[in-house]
């Protein structure tokens, strides 16, 4: 059989016709195409690993800065006085990440620097920085590649809190009013609601705290003076007495009682009220007091008093619930059981009454509660406490506020009580 050729290349035929021939000749165009382009898809290939690299390099270091923060979050909640840059560096060593090498710099701001927590003196800032080399991408740009990490954490309390308002959306979840002097010597308030004025210090009132922490904001802060920083924006804090089951009242032992002279009472179900001259001197045997509806009235000059003590309110009906009124001058002395299902709880309020039910605990100076004040869905008016008797006393309710002078203490071993809050440092940023 013959064979066929391919016909002379004509002669005279330009570069650019000889190039057209080139393109449209289909015998081996693969090859010669992927001859072609084979350095850019080599290149390509290069650059996407190289960006690949630089990624997973800043997720761990990403990783670095927020156990960096939690660390030195956490040495901070247990002494506040210790330098966290060495913490810092350490936890950041554990990732491969050491100061010095590869360019690597770890940086510890307190208050951050930057972002929402710049104005913070309680939060903590982590910033971890490296130097990567270059690779394929040195063909179009000189010099390392910089990456960063960074977190912010807010460390906890341990526990510190002697003020807790549950409400989560109030205005004025905690209010001091007029010219109210608060106290709160080693302990903090926390106000877990949300509302631009969350926390309200009106008139000339002042705070003096440990640290003063609400989810929202404040309304006032002038007036607020703290050693740990006044925190916004910060998670609800858990109710430490949520799982605290309310023992069910029997039926009345006593009805409407009223004293006036020096006398001792026994634990049990006192129905629409228990009221206190002046001159009434009443000492409570250890045990739990139902006041089922009804008022606990105390008079000033009179006194109650008593240890391992708890007094619920109540209400059998779903009616007319239970409330107190300490006037000015009268001598609330009562102290907590230290073990039992009621551990640490002084006063306890029913879970089930409206939130509009007052506590007025307005004894002043000879006011005294060893334990929990613990009305989770009352509104407690609070003014007392004195510098010599107070070691132990928590206000907890659905709202709280501060209608007079006031000084509270947290010096809580041995009562029984509860913790407000965490030692858990929590990351923001």
């Amino acid at each position: 059989m013959a064979q066929t050729s391919q016909p002379a290349e004509p002669k005279g035929k330009t570069l650019a016709q000889r190039a057209k021939r080139f393109w449209r000749d289909r015998r081996g165009n693969y090859a010669v195409l992927t001859a072609l382009m084979s350095p850019v898809l080599i290149g390509s290939a290069g650059l996407a690993t190289e960006g690949g690299l630089w990624m997973y390099v800043h997720q761990s270091l990403q990783g670095a800065a927020d156990s960096a923060a939690l660390s030195a979050a956490t040495l901070y909640t247990l002494n506040n006085q210790v330098s966290l840059d060495p913490q810092a560096q350490s936890v950041v060593a554990t990732y491969g990440y050491t100061v010095g090498t590869a360019g690597t710099t770890v940086t510890v701001h307190r208050p951050p620097a930057t972002g929402a927590y710049s104005g913070n003196n309680n939060a903590i800032e982590v910033i971890v920085t490296t130097q990567q080399s270059r690779l394929l991408s040195s063909l179009f740009s000189t010099g390392n590649v910089t990456l960063t990490g960074r977190a912010v954490a807010l460390p906890g309390n341990n526990g510190t809190g002697c003020v807790l308002s549950l409400n989560l959306t109030v205005a004025g979840g905690v209010t001091s009013k007029g010219n109210s002097g608060i106290t709160l010597q080693q302990c903090s308030v926390y106000d877990d609601s949300n509302n631009s004025s969350a926390l309200v210090n009106g008139g000339t009132a002042t705070i003096d705290a440990l640290s003063v922490n609400v989810v929202g904001q404040i309304s006032g802060g002038s007036g607020i003076t703290t050693s740990q920083g006044v925190n916004v924006g910060i998670s609800p804090i858990d109710d430490p007495y949520a799982n605290v089951v309310m023992p069910t009242p029997g039926s009345c032992d006593y009805n409407n009682k009223t004293y006036k002279t020096t006398l001792t009472i026994s634990p049990g179900v006192y129905c629409n009220g228990i009221q206190l001259n002046a001159g009434a001197v009443v000492t409570m045997d250890p045990g739990v007091y139902f006041i089922d509806r009804g008022s606990l009235q105390m008079a000033g000059g009179s006194t109650l008093q008593g240890t391992g003590v708890t007094i619920i309110f109540t209400s059998s009906t779903g009616s007319n619930w239970a409330d107190a009124t300490i006037n000015g001058g009268a001598t609330l002395a009562i102290t907590a059981p230290s073990t039992g299902p009621l551990a640490g709880i002084a006063m306890f309020g029913d879970r089930n009454m409206p939130i509009d039910t007052t506590f007025k605990f307005n004894g002043g100076d000879t006011q005294t509660l060893g334990g929990a004040v613990y009305v989770p869905h009352g509104t407690l008016q609070y003014a007392g406490g004195n510098n010599a008797n107070t070691n132990c006393t928590q206000i907890i309710a659905d709202n709280v506020s501060f209608v007079g002078n006031a000084l509270l203490k947290i010096n809580c071993t041995g009562y029984g009580t509860r913790p407000i809050g965490t030692a858990v440092a929590s990351l923001v940023e």
